[in-house]
């Protein structure tokens, strides 16, 4: 049942399914920003000239900026109102897009990415905040979330489609040109469409908190990165990680002791919630095994096109889409969330182990294809419900940190997975050629991409196992005499 005065009290219940489409243009951006730039690389690489060595932070700088300060982006929202974080984030993202988009130095580019992170870091958590606390009623909750959890799920892929057509017909400058078309239409009509409702009480930053997870935070992606590129054994890469395990140690501490932490404990204590956190993380680390390495394989082994490889990812889209809103709008109220997070996460381990067998003269229609729409099939299912248990039963003025909290989780899980699985293809690679010698390079190549997929299929299997150990079955619904939860 609805909240009895959600409607009367809620300004944003008469035109929440514009607000709906609204926050989903915002989020589309995010989530396309973190693969359309991949495919630009290369290009921006050969016009502005920088090196290999240097290739890589134009993805870090991002990475870094949004996964060190999300929980300060949330944290911000629920305390200034969200309604003017959202376009701030919009606007100061579509600036740093136009930045990078008419970059003439690789500092200046890499400036822009770091720029794009810190606004993304704002918007992120301020745009699912807003869908947790526009939505109240559960049934059309479902719906709302398995519409935002199918955009979350497949924008990566989409990302990769549009990467490869401005790229190919038009120029890598479009790949982040492109942003302004969708942050300064959805900047104009959250102005227009969202209200603020103030804070009741304005607690003070926490800022021994927010220092302490921003370098936290900071020090685990930088450290993940190093891995990547200078190996597990590096001193700078242990260096690094140790240091974001006693910085984020102290972080819980402080939470534990300060009046107006910067995240309350009781958020991530919460079974179902804590679970659903970790689900984000897990299949953020092992869907690396698909957009990573599948796209090396499409290109460099099955000779596909950007253009080609981005249209080869759509299926898997579709079948995330199609999961996502059948999940929390039919499914998820008659079985709850549990029976669908798990199977979801088996769904992706199964696919990750049938794209392992693929060869140097796989074809795709045979090898490819199913096991990316297995893929798409279990992911939905693992994306919309995980993000809407997350979320849901949250007070009103924790609602942007919980928020922040999945973007959070996504981005170190993604760090984690890129660095784990970039470690492993390159052993894989190098082990291959030692014992083959330097003429069977395609080979190897084909089998480091097979040996990252073996080690996807493990990381789903183990958030299979969490997932089914941790989350508790029944059906979540919203508490009907709660205090009305408003956007503000």
């Amino acid at each position: 049942m609805p909240t009895p005065h959600s409607a009367s009290n809620d300004p944003h219940h008469a035109r929440r399914w514009l607000i709906l489409a609204l926050i989903g243009i915002a989020q589309l951006m995010v989530v396309l920003d973190a693969t359309i730039v991949n495919i630009a690389l290369p290009s921006a690489q050969e016009s502005l000239g920088f090196s290999d060595a240097n290739r890589q932070w134009v993805v870090t700088a991002y990475a870094l900026a949004f996964g060190s300060l999300l929980l300060l982006g949330g944290r911000i929202g629920d305390l200034i109102g969200r309604k003017r974080v959202f376009v701030v984030g919009l606007l100061g993202f579509a600036i740093a897009s136009a930045i990078g988009g008419a970059a003439q130095s690789f500092g200046m580019l890499v400036f822009a990415r770091a720029l794009q992170g810190v606004f993304g870091a704002l918007l992120a958590p301020a745009a699912l905040s807003l869908l947790t606390t526009t939505f109240t009623d559960p049934a059309e909750r479902g719906r709302a979330f398995g519409i935002f959890g199918a955009i979350a799920g497949s924008g990566a892929a989409v990302g990769l489609l549009l990467g490869g057509v401005l790229t190919e017909y038009l120029s890598w400058r479009w790949c982040l040109y492109v942003n302004l078309l969708f942050a300064v239409p959805a900047a104009l009509g959250g102005l227009s469409l969202l209200h603020e409702v103030g804070h009741p009480d304005r607690p003070r930053l926490d800022l021994p908190g927010t220092l302490t997870s921003g370098l936290g935070l900071f020090s685990l992606v930088f450290g993940f990165a190093k891995a990547e590129t200078d190996g597990w054994g590096a001193g700078i890469t242990i260096g690094f990680l140790v240091a974001a395990v006693v910085l984020l140690t102290a972080f819980v501490a402080l939470q534990a002791r300060v009046a107006n932490p910067l995240l309350p404990l009781h958020v991530v204590k919460d079974r179902d919630r804590g679970g659903a956190y970790l689900a984000m993380g897990i299949t953020g680390a092992g869907m690396f095994g698909v957009f990573l390495f599948l796209t090396y394989y499409l290109q460099q082994t099955l000779g596909f096109t950007p253009v080609q490889t981005g249209l080869a990812f759509l299926p898997m889209s579709f079948a995330i889409m199609f999961t996502a809103t059948m999940a929390t709008a039919r499914l998820m109220p008659r079985f709850g969330h549990k029976p669908l997070i798990v199977p979801g996460m088996g769904a992706a381990a199964l696919a990750m182990v049938w794209l392992a067998q693929v060869g140097a003269d796989s074809s795709y229609a045979t090898h490819v294809l199913p096991p990316l729409v297995l893929m798409g099939l279990g992911l939905g299912l693992v994306f919309a419900p995980a993000m809407s248990i997350a979320t849901v039963g949250v007070a009103r003025h924790d609602a942007g940190i919980a928020s922040a909290m999945v973007n959070t989780m996504q981005q170190v899980g993604g760090s984690v997975g890129t660095a784990l699985l970039s470690t492993l293809f390159a052993s894989a690679v190098s082990g291959f050629i030692a014992d083959n010698g330097p003429q069977a390079a395609g080979d190897a190549a084909v089998h480091g991409y097979t040996t990252a997929f073996w080690w996807s299929a493990a990381i789903f299997a183990v958030g299979t196992v969490v997932s089914a150990l941790l989350l508790k079955g029944g059906v979540k619904e919203l508490d009907p005499d709660a205090e009305p939860v408003l956007a503000h």
